[in-house]
């Protein structure tokens, strides 16, 4: 059984207007084409399943993206700096060369 998502979308016409644009801006960010779409197809009334299947990506994802929309509104879809420790990459020299 689907299960019954809480974070029921609504948009205003200038946040609407302002994701449509980011939806199909070709020299925007993958991942802001991504939220953006996330965000119309929630506020469509489609379920999460729906929006996963449709965009490829994992159903966690779409949830985590829809809910933080709606907490936050369009701030909540920007990147954010990473907090804790950096990311570390040491090559290891290649044994035998």
């Amino acid at each position: 059984m689907p299960r019954k998502c809480p974070y029921r979308i609504e948009l205003s016409s200038a946040e609407r207007v302002r994701l449509e644009a980011t939806a199909r801006k070709y020299t925007s960010p993958y991942r802001d084409v991504i939220r953006a779409k996330i965000v119309l197809y929630a506020a469509e009334g489609l379920d999460n399943d729906e929006i996963a299947e449709r965009l490829d990506t994992p159903r966690q994802i779409v949830s985590k993206w829809r809910s933080r929309f709606f907490r936050e509104r369009l701030r909540g879809l920007e990147e954010r700096s990473r907090t804790g420790r950096p990311a570390l990459f040491s090559p290891q020299p290649r044994r035998g060369h």
